[in-house]
């Protein structure tokens, strides 16, 4: 309630100090009113419409979108109440001539309706900035209702005292208004920066920097005068992530300072160019600094791995997606070297780490033949041995052998690599066994599948464990590597062009404007010589 009361103070009493101003002036200048409220009347109509429209839209959309609606919405907001609280100390002097000279010239144009549009203008700035700057802050406040209690309260406020200073009943030191007030909005808008990166990251726009930082439950306990305090007006939740740290410290410092700096200690107009200069530089170095010092925090996997099994290790050489695989047999100090393809290379998740894998594939077929491992002849006790049963369809009474053997023999070979270090990789054989003869009416098909050699379970775990906690530390990085670099960045660029046009500001050469003659005043054919033309 608290924030949205200043809120609609400080927004109203603006809009209220420039309808102030020209009205005062049209009164010294005889000219009607009605105009200027036709205007002011249709830009709060426009402001309201404008707050309910946004929330209309919101609602509508499904859960996702409205989280990220609201972040839009919340930096909006942002830069709406930074521009207005430094627009504010910028322009605060010279309000009353600036907006004075601004009727002056709505007068020259010869039409009431010009001065309308200039006070419809005016106050639909600060309306519809009130609206957006409004809405952002309900989203983010924990009971709506009294949150627009306290902008009714302060709109009010602001209106009377706006009229007590119209009618000089009321005397405000409004350089101290305005700086009081643009301190705590500056708090305010700090807390809708926590906001909006919260719904960013609901919405799923961002996912780093979510690592908790503290816990601030004990100082904004739930339905204290602190936690209404700290959670509803500053907007600050009570377990702040780092990325939302971060970017409250990044908007309330500089935007504080900018508020709070001493007008006595300003450079002057010719320091200026110098001072972004130098600014630019320094968020420059920063910004490499960070790119260069923040290390990645990945891990790099060996790229050759123990196996248990007929290998002792296997070795992978990794280019792009393509390589080849080196597999060191037992005691023998043979190797076989197999090239995995293109067309074999896909990107998957294994152990629950993204990884490359490559499949090959070899099939053959052995012919009969004598030898202990692939006999051409097979007895039950054979089978048996084989397969630890008789195979489905072979019955002793009616099948007692010998059969014919007949082999097929598939070999599949599967690697897996994180970035060209081997996670995990296996040799499977398939024999797919064809018996005939032996009392068989027809020929009877089994497989027998064995693993000829693997990395063991308990390494491969322990190697994606190792994987999946480096890639979460380099994503936690990435911010403090990339992401703060380039806002750093962006902020050098603004200031070194910022710099580049005010030295060529100041190389412009001045034209003196001719001083009019009193006695011989406007032209006759000039309508700013009378404001008598408005009345009709």
């Amino acid at each position: 309630m608290l924030a949205t009361l200043v809120i609609g103070l400080r927004e109203g009493l603006e809009a209220t100090l420039i309808v102030g101003i020209i009205a005062a002036f049209l009164r010294r200048n005889r000219v009607p009113l009605a105009p200027m409220w036709s205007g002011v009347g249709l830009a709060v109509l426009l402001s309201i419409a404008v707050g309910f429209g946004l929330q209309a839209v919101e609602q509508a959309l499904p859960q996702a979108q409205q989280e990220g609606m609201e972040a839009v919405i919340g930096i909006v907001a942002v830069v709406f109440v930074t521009g207005m609280i430094v627009w504010m100390r910028t322009h605060a002097r010279t309000l009353t001539a600036d907006l004075e000279a601004s009727a002056t010239a709505a007068l020259g144009r010869g039409t009431a309706w010009a001065l309308a549009g200039m006070a419809f203008l005016a106050v639909l700035k600060e309306g519809f900035e009130t609206s957006v700057f409004l809405l952002a802050t309900f989203q983010a406040s924990s009971d709506t209702g009294l949150a627009a209690l306290g902008a009714v309260i302060g709109i009010a406020a602001a209106v009377v005292v706006g009229f007590g200073i119209y009618t000089g009943g009321v005397r405000l030191d409004l350089s101290r208004f305005f700086t009081g007030t643009g301190v705590f909005l500056v708090f305010v808008a700090g807390g809708l920066v926590l906001t909006v990166l919260r719904r960013a990251h609901e919405a799923g726009w961002i996912v780093i920097g979510q690592q908790r930082t503290v816990d601030l439950s004990w100082l904004a306990p739930n339905g204290s005068v602190q936690g209404a305090l700290v959670t509803g007006v500053l907007g600050i939740p009570p377990d702040p992530r780092v990325i939302e740290v971060l970017g409250w410290f990044l908007y309330v410092v500089p935007v504080l300072a900018l508020t709070l700096w001493p007008r006595a200690w300003r450079p002057s107009p010719d320091r200026v160019p110098r001072v972004r200069a130098v600014v630019a530089g320094a968020l420059a170095v920063a910004a490499a600094a960070l790119a260069i010092a923040v290390p990645t925090g990945g891990v790099d996997l060996p790229r050759t791995t123990a196996v248990s099994g007929d290998a002792s290790s296997v070795s992978a050489s990794v280019d792009g997606a393509s390589g080849v695989l080196r597999v060191a047999g037992t005691g023998t100090g043979q190797e076989a070297r197999l090239s995995l393809p293109t067309s074999a290379h896909r990107r998957v998740t294994r152990a629950g780490v993204t990884a490359d894998r490559w499949r090959v594939v070899q099939n053959g077929v052995s012919e009969q033949r004598s030898g202990a491992d692939r006999p051409s002849t097979l007895t039950l006790d054979d089978l048996v041995t084989l397969f630890g049963r008789l195979p489905v369809g072979v019955s002793p009474s009616t099948n007692p052998g010998p059969f014919s053997a007949r082999w097929a023999v598939r070999d599949t070979v599967t690697l897996w690599t994180v970035r060209g270090g081997v996670l995990d990789a296996t040799r499977d054989e398939r024999e797919v066994l064809t018996l005939s003869g032996g009392g068989l009416p027809s020929a009877r098909t089994t497989t027998l599948d064995r693993t000829v050699w693997s990395v063991p379970d308990a390494r491969v775990e322990q190697s994606a464990a190792s994987v999946a906690a480096a890639d979460s530390r380099s994503a936690d990085l990435l911010l403090w590597k990339a992401w703060l670099p380039i806002a750093l960045g962006i902020a050098a660029t603004a200031q070194a062009l910022l710099a580049l046009r005010d030295r060529r500001r100041r190389r412009l050469p001045t034209i003196p404007t001719p001083e009019p003659v009193p006695a011989r005043g406007p032209p006759a054919a000039d309508p700013a010589r009378s404001t008598d033309h408005v009345l009709r």
